[in-house]
């Protein structure tokens, strides 16, 4: 019975992580129309044929990114408004994290997929740019507890490997699924069936998804949070020599995606003339290299664990070599294939270092995880907070070449420095129960024993 309550959190989860991207995602066919037809343009789904820009007949169902608007005041409104959910969720994540680790996993998931649903029904019946940016915002706030509760709570449920290694990769596989299939999931839905229904669809699962959580978890209701010991603060775990590596290592990767895809579409059609179906397929294929990336690295990590560290170093090669290979694409079908080393790359890190924090907060601190994934969190944040906004200046100042050149040359000489890592796994519990209890004092009678025994 714990087993089946298991796999149908981690199907809880996994559907709150899967919305949250597709809500991430799903605006990017549509904002740019959405914006100008609150200006007063002739954009929108009901536009008359052989439009041009953003609107009309020739808009593809599976546009950009995010693509560019009209007017350069759009573009900075459009480049705001995709960078405000990881802003708010940047600032509200060392609160939310501590919060988890205060009051356990399920009243904060639930409490984030209850904020994700009003964001979410906000999105669907705003109409104006403030109604815009307020449920964006809105979203990051949801976010930060959804998302943060949720791995957490994978964490704790799977706390033997390999099972955690999968189940942290079931996981992944969803966000990578909800980020690739939103945009043409809510850019035909936007066009046959009005700017309302993508976002009601999604409203609708959300809220389905957290019906099912009450059932399975109800919040309080089974006395676990008394039996959870207290978590190690935040800021204890930030300056872990070992954890502040992997969350670098964690930004550091996920830099070349933030940044590529505010500008890779008007890179593509400037230097090659893509069309608008082109662009709009361009990351549709990394799909698959992130699901394989994701799949080899749990076999691999199930049979040599002790190389963890590895497979991130040699995740973070493959993004730098990827990166700097862009630029030099001269059609649609090769700018494919570096972008699906990237998604391969990032699974490789990504699948391999997640797991490898929860480790580390076991043997070197308490085994409570919000806050440590509240700091991984933080580590995706800083790369998609700065990549609507700085991306572009970058490009129009230094070159686009010299973005994808200095976005690789970072993840390839960031990549030794996961070397620090090679020795985490012959680490055992015992320093950190030793540390704590030396440290803090004791808190019980099992405590108290402990230490009389350590001090004779």
């Amino acid at each position: 019975e714990a087993r089946r309550q298991r796999r149908l959190l981690l199907g809880v989860v996994c559907v709150a992580l899967l919305l949250d991207n597709m809500l991430y995602m799903v605006i990017v066919p549509i904002i740019p129309d959405y914006i100008a037809a609150m200006r007063g343009g002739t954009a929108g789904p009901s536009a008359p044929a052989g439009g041009n820009g953003s609107g009309g007949g020739n808009r593809s169902l599976l546009p950009a990114r995010y693509p560019p608007a009209s007017g350069s005041n759009e573009d900075v409104q459009i480049g705001v408004l995709f960078a405000s959910k990881a802003m708010l969720q940047l600032l509200v994540n060392p609160l939310s994290g501590t919060l988890i680790d205060r009051v356990g996993y399920e009243a904060p998931l639930l409490a984030g997929l209850g904020v994700l649903f009003l964001s979410t029904t906000t999105f669907a019946f705003a109409e104006n740019y403030a109604t815009l940016f307020a449920a964006r915002s809105l979203q990051g706030l949801g976010s930060a507890f959804a998302d943060t509760a949720g791995i957490a709570l994978i964490a704790d449920r799977y706390a033997e490997e390999p099972a955690r290694s999968r189940a942290l990769g079931t996981a992944l596989a969803c966000i990578s699924f909800g980020s690739l299939a939103a945009p043409p999931f809510g850019g035909v839905l936007y066009e046959f069936a009005g700017k309302r229904v993508p976002f009601l669809v999604l409203a609708c699962v959300c809220l389905l998804d957290g019906l099912l959580l009450l059932l399975l978890a109800p919040p309080g209701g089974t006395g676990a949070r008394a039996n959870m010991p207290v978590g190690t603060p935040i800021h204890r775990l930030m300056i872990d020599p070992y954890i502040a590596v992997v969350a670098g290592a964690l930004a550091t990767c996920n830099i070349p995606l933030a940044f590529l895809e505010p500008t890779i579409a008007n890179w593509m059609k400037e230097s090659m003339g893509a069309s608008e179906w082109e662009v709009g397929l361009t990351w549709l294929p990394a799909f698959f290299p992130h699901v394989l990336g994701v799949y080899v690295t749990v076999q691999l990590a199930a049979a040599y664990p002790h190389l963890q560290w590895f497979y991130g170093a040699l995740g973070m090669a493959i993004i730098g070599a990827s990166s700097c290979l862009v630029p030099a694409c001269r059609n649609f079908g090769q700018v494919i294939i570096p972008l699906c080393g990237i998604c391969f790359g990032i699974a490789l890190v990504d699948t391999a270092l997640l797991p490898t924090l929860a480790f580390l907060v076991d043997v070197r601190h308490v085994s409570v995880y919000g806050s440590v994934y509240a700091i991984a969190d933080i580590s995706y944040c800083v790369a998609y907070a700065l990549g609507p906004i700085v991306a572009g200046q970058i490009v129009h100042t230094m070159g686009f070449a010299q973005l994808n050149l200095g976005m690789g040359l970072a993840n390839v000489l960031y990549a030794p420095v996961l070397l620090f890592l090679k020795n985490v796994c012959q680490m055992k519990p015992s320093h950190s129960e030793r540390n704590i209890l030396l440290e803090e004092g004791p808190k019980g009678l099992y405590d108290t024993i402990k230490m009389e025994e350590r001090r004779g």
